[in-house]
Formats: C-alpha cells, structure tokens, sequence
C-alpha cells in the first residue's frame, strides 16, 4: 500500500466529487477513537495526507477507502454516503447451505458485513487435534451440545454444554472435540478481513 498511498499524495490535487466525503471520514474515525496518527498508521498512510482528505483537498484512491473502511469498521458505500440498504435481521436456519473448512462444518448465523461474525460450527471428534491458532481480534464461543476441549496457551479447559469462552485470539488457541459425537458450538468472532474457512487451517501451511 505505500508505494500506491505515495502515489496518490504527490499526484494532483482532483476536485472535490464526493459530497461530505471528509467529513464522514473525520466522524467514523473520531467513533473509533482514533487520532489522526493512529489510524493513518493502521492503513499506511501519513497523517498528513488523512487530515488532506478529511478536509477533501484531497480524494482518496479505492484502495485507501477499503483500508480506512476496514480500520474503521464499516463499509465503503458508508464512507460515500450511499443509503444502506435494509437487510433482514433475521437469518433463518437452513436457508444457507452448510460449508466445510479443514473438516469443521459451519453455517453463517450472521451476516457477512458486520464487524462480529457469528457462526453455527460443528468440530467433528479427532480433526485438527495439533492445529494452533494466532491472529489478531476476539473470539467468544458457547457449546450447545458435546464436550469441548479449548487450549489457550499452555492452559486446557473442557468446556459442557452451556459453557462459554471469551478470548482474545492472539493468545495461541486450539480446539477439539472431547466427545465422541464431536462439539457444536456458537461462535462469534471479529476476523472481519479474513474469509471464515481462515479459522480452520493449519497456520504452518497459511498464515491469516
């Protein structure tokens, strides 16, 4: 991203297209409690260059607006003001297909373009027993049927149906079933970057 964010700070300045643009710029960043420094930091840009489109001297590229939209936990479509559209809150089982990643099968019980994705998952028994996990963000769980056994660090806990967990997930995770018949679970994370079958892949082969 730096080469493009240097390329868009010494190209001309463009006129102003987007009505309002930096001032909603300016407003989510302020919702997430950011200063200028820390969320120019976290999309590789110079503070400098985020103050030029807050105050829209400056119009950003569109992979500058996906970077602020993801750091500010939102949409581009938000970010120009477009209307939302109305989504059903409402996700009705068995309207999506179940999918399967690295053997655990998951079924969406969100929506896919919110910060905390929620998922339906089943651990079948002996999958992914050696499988750790570090990645940035938080992960809650809540087992529903099945014994699971959760390693955080060097720490086993074996978690009955109505026990939860909440974790933030750059501790090193692994989860497994402890049960015959394998585990459900409720599972709620915030890998809003990272496609769900990320969850479920060994991190020597793919880092997420």
């Amino acid at each position: 991203m730096t080469d493009s964010v240097s390329e868009v700070e010494t190209g001309p300045v463009p006129t102003p297209e987007i009505s309002g643009l930096g001032v909603r710029l300016r407003e989510w960043r302020r919702r997430g409690g950011l200063t200028l420094e820390a969320a120019a930091a976290r999309v590789g840009l110079s503070p400098a260059y985020l103050s030029r489109l807050e105050t829209e001297s400056r119009q950003p590229s569109l992979p500058v607006l996906l970077g602020l939209s993801r750091v500010y936990g939102t949409t581009v479509a938000e970010l120009l003001g477009e209307q939302a559209v109305a989504h059903d809150p409402v996700i009705r089982a068995g309207r999506l297909e179940p999918g399967r990643a690295g053997g655990w099968s998951y079924r969406r019980a969100g929506r896919p373009d919110r910060a905390m994705q929620a998922l339906k998952v089943h651990i079948p028994p002996a999958v992914q027993d050696a499988v750790v996990r570090v990645h940035p963000g938080e992960e809650w769980l809540y087992v529903t049927s099945g014994r699971l056994r959760l390693t955080l660090g060097e720490t086993v806990h074996v978690l009955d149906p109505g026990d939860s967990a909440h974790f933030d997930s750059l501790t090193p995770h692994r989860l497994a079933a402890a049960s015959a018949e394998g585990v459900d679970l409720l599972f709620v994370h915030t890998l809003l970057q990272s496609p769900v079958g990320g969850l479920c892949v060994d991190p020597l082969s793919r880092v997420h």
